[in-house]
């Protein structure tokens, strides 16, 4: 079936301008790349406060060996990242407007500054940590946490770049909310804690998050779906 003529026509109006807008008014801009840099540093700060951090308050940290340390401190890393990445994916796809149905063009090519500097975080960490799996491997992850990582930094990159797909990324991005709960069953394993009610009620959490951070990311995908099959 052929697209209608006046939407595809909108359509490649939009992307006219979003590409005259980014190829040449934004061409000098180096947010993202600055953004990139940050989240390492961002990554170095909270590794390194991590375990500072643990050597004073957690007794157990010292007899921990050198690679539970190394993963301990990796895991502050990684937390620190998914609390930023999921305030504020919530707050560009829930709050900011940014994706509203009341802006002109398609909300697959609408980014920002704002949107492509957090993106640009994110990229950092992912860096950050492919570095670590890798120079350590397979310490901190087999091969799955390799795939997982160079799909995510792919993915995420081409957002940032291309100033297209932020929606998807950032409703994939919000499933991070379960990663602070996993964080924490593997902090109170280590920790001896595996048979103690925070134990429990740590994985309860990280079920009913995990549900509701999924099924956001499934009901975009499937109205996405439903349009595009009206359009066709």
């Amino acid at each position: 079936m052929d697209v209608p003529a006046a939407p595809a026509m909108a359509f490649k109006a939009y992307m006219y301008k979003e590409v005259l807008v980014r190829d040449y008014l934004l061409a000098d801009s180096y947010a993202p790349y600055t953004a990139v840099l940050g989240g390492i540093l961002m990554c170095k700060l909270a590794y390194d406060f991590t375990r500072i951090i643990s050597s004073f308050n957690f007794k157990g940290y010292a007899s921990l060996n050198n690679m539970q340390k190394i993963e301990w401190n990796n895991r502050g890393m990684s937390t620190v990242h998914a609390i930023f990445i999921t305030v504020m994916s919530v707050y560009l796809v829930f709050f900011s407007g940014m994706f509203s149905d009341q802006l002109d063009g398609p909300v697959t090519v609408r980014s920002s500054s704002l949107s492509s500097f957090t993106l640009g975080v994110s990229i950092g960490y992912f860096i950050t940590d492919i570095a670590m799996i890798y120079w350590l491997y397979p310490a901190l992850g087999g091969m799955e946490y390799v795939i997982h990582h160079m799909l995510s930094l792919m993915s995420t990159m081409y957002a940032m770049l291309s100033g297209e797909a932020h929606v998807y990324i950032y409703m994939g991005l919000i499933t991070e909310t379960t990663t602070p709960g996993i964080n924490l069953r593997w902090f109170l394993d280590v920790a001896g804690m595996k048979n103690s009610k925070a134990y429990l009620v740590n994985g309860v959490a990280m079920v009913i998050t995990w549900l509701v951070s999924t099924s956001h990311y499934l009901l975009i995908i499937d109205t996405n779906l439903q349009w595009f099959l009206l359009g066709w």
